[in-house]
């Protein structure tokens, strides 16, 4: 709201901490900036809005610029009935910006654990990332350029990290997101695969000295785990650290459900891409993951529709092209994959080019065709990053029927860790290998699974036996005795202050005492105290309404609904009873 160049940058970014800060409340699902920013500047209807993404509350706000200070408004709405049950406004200093994301985040996560019930959380929400906020600013413009997921505007995130960075070396946050840069850039063969890695590696162990719980940093280390070192099972232990760490991260559920999938856990893979999804529905990459969720579990159909969907959206998707590439090969679209690449918008790497055509035509029975682009398949894979051609030459082998020349390749590729081995062995097109037996023997030295026993964490009760029936008694007496509820801002940080117990802790015993929210339980004795009041002839020639604000409620319609379900009856039908 704001005529300042840079302010749809900053307002972007601001949004994304408060998003990332709300995520990192464990039992509270959060919706990822993608999909919550598809809908900025539209004006679709709160309930079909949260429809479409799973979810029973939306957070609606703006940011206004004014010289170094900036106004924040923020309101939760209930979705279902469009109803406003909360709104706020800061002004503040911009170099108060992280205390007031802090602000913002823990009192959205109060108002919804005091409406909707119990769940813990720290003490805050939002750490200051940096001293300097102009390194902070370069950084939101990074992430701006980053989350488009094509390499033009990855090369404009890289140069803004590193105007970040070149003003504080130590801030993670671009460290980390300068890493992904060059990850990014190294799949896609936008930069040298070996260099972009290495550079990748480089930051990714900085940021984990600065910050050794870092999830954005666990989610780097299992690609490189992947990608650099073939080692499936350091890849999956990052991805559940990550997972531990950030449950709402949808790229750490993505990372999850592609090794899985590659393992062959059809069910484990499709429960993560599920939570992706719902995370993030509206996210390209995680709907890419979800169209190779498709193509590797043999849903070919299923998988073209949404690749192609990914495409019209972002023309410059280099893996979605890639895999589309070999969802028509096993589509039976030969010719199609041959001409594929004399439109497409953005260049491949060379391998995946040669190595699609040379399987279209090995398909097409073209032996001359076959031997030309096989003959430039091996040229290519000499080069240092011919690691994707080499790649390809396997798949050739089997799709030629050369099956020894195939298990040879395996062989000598687990030997010297071959970068896209775990990739290809288990792809769709080499299905023909699987009747060998020598492909299981190979698979499970490649995936080495260890089988873990699920275990879901119990939730460990705050307070032991005695100690919640003490602070029990105590939160009932004080209420008697106080009355707090009458003010109609208490909140539950307000009432745990005032009985010395930590909000956690308070919230967590009127759930499993009373089996009720925050809202619920203190709503309860305003409803008691507006029955003395109204039942009190010196009271008579008070209105209901009047008698309801007396009691603690700021509300009409929080009144009426609460005592409608307290009582099955009006406030005006149960006074006639009396």
């Amino acid at each position: 709201m704001s005529d300042r160049k840079d302010s749809e940058f900053f307002a972007d970014g601001i949004t994304e901490e408060i998003i990332n800060a709300l995520t990192r409340i464990h039992d509270l699902k959060v919706t990822s900036r993608t999909s919550s920013f598809y809908y900025k500047g539209k004006n679709n209807p709160i309930p079909s809005i949260a429809k479409e993404l799973g979810v029973t509350l939306i957070l609606e706000g703006s940011i206004r610029f004014g010289g170094n200070k900036v106004r924040i408004t923020a309101q939760l709405i209930q979705a279902e009935d469009d109803f406003h049950f909360f709104s706020e406004t800061w002004d503040r200093e911009l170099d108060d910006i992280f205390q007031v994301q802090d602000e913002i985040s823990l009192l959205i996560a109060d108002k919804i654990r005091e409406n909707f019930g119990h769940f813990e959380m720290q003490d805050h929400l939002v750490k200051k990332q940096t001293e300097n906020m102009s390194a902070y600013e370069y950084s939101l413009m990074a992430k701006f350029y980053k989350n488009k997921w094509n390499p033009d505007d990855a090369k404009i995130a890289q140069e803004y990290f590193e105007k970040s960075l070149t003003l504080d070396p130590l801030h993670v946050e671009s460290i980390v997101g300068l890493a992904d840069v060059y990850s990014f850039l190294g799949m896609t063969g936008a930069l040298s695969f070996q260099d972009a890695w290495l550079k990748c590696n480089e930051l990714i162990d900085k940021a984990l000295e600065l910050d050794p719980q870092n999830p954005e940093a666990f989610y780097q280390k299992g690609h490189s785990a992947f990608f650099t070192e073939c080692d499936f099972s350091k890849a999956l232990d990052y991805a559940e650290k990550t997972i531990q760490q950030k449950p709402n991260y949808a790229e750490a559920q993505q990372l999850m459900s592609f090794l899985l999938v590659l393992s062959g856990d059809k069910t484990g893979a499709k429960n993560h891409i599920d939570i992706a999804l719902s995370i993030d529905p509206h996210n390209q990459e995680t709907l890419f993951f979800k169209a190779y969720f498709d193509y590797m579990t043999g849903h070919f159909e299923d998988a073209y529709a949404q690749l192609s969907t990914c495409i019209a959206v972002n023309p410059k998707n280099i893996p979605a092209h890639a895999v589309m590439t070999l969802c028509l090969l096993k589509l039976g679209e030969y010719d199609k994959v041959i001409r594929y690449f004399d439109d497409i918008q953005v260049q491949l790497v060379e391998g995946e080019i040669t190595g699609a055509i040379a399987l279209a035509y090995a398909n097409k029975n073209d032996s001359e065709n076959t031997d030309k682009y096989f003959t430039l398949l091996q040229e290519q894979a000499k080069s240092p990053d011919g690691f994707t051609s080499d790649s390809y030459l396997f798949m050739m082998y089997a799709a030629t029927g050369q099956i020894d020349k195939a298990f040879e390749w395996v062989e000598s590729a687990i030997e010297n860790k071959s970068t896209l081995l775990m990739l290809r062995y288990p792809d769709p097109i080499v299905d023909v290998l699987r009747q060998d037996k020598r492909y299981q023997k190979h698979f499970d030295q490649i995936f080495q699974i260890e089988q873990k026993e699920a275990t879901k964490a119990e939730k460990k009760a705050l307070l032991d036996d005695s100690s919640a029936e003490e602070y029990r008694l105590k939160l009932v007496s004080h209420l008697k005795r106080t009355e707090p509820y009458l003010d109609a801002g208490l909140t539950l940080r307000d009432l745990a202050n005032q009985i010395d117990i930590h909000p956690n802790k308070l919230s967590w015993l009127i759930n499993e005492m009373h089996e009720q929210n925050f809202n619920q339980f203190i709503n309860n004795y305003r409803i008691e105290h507006f029955k003395k009041l109204a039942v009190n002839p010196e009271n008579a020639q008070f209105s209901i309404l009047g008698l309801a604000y007396d009691s603690g409620f700021n509300s009409k319609t929080v009144f009426n609904t609460y005592f409608k379900k307290s009582t099955g009856m009006s406030p005006k039908e149960w006074i006639s009873t009396q």
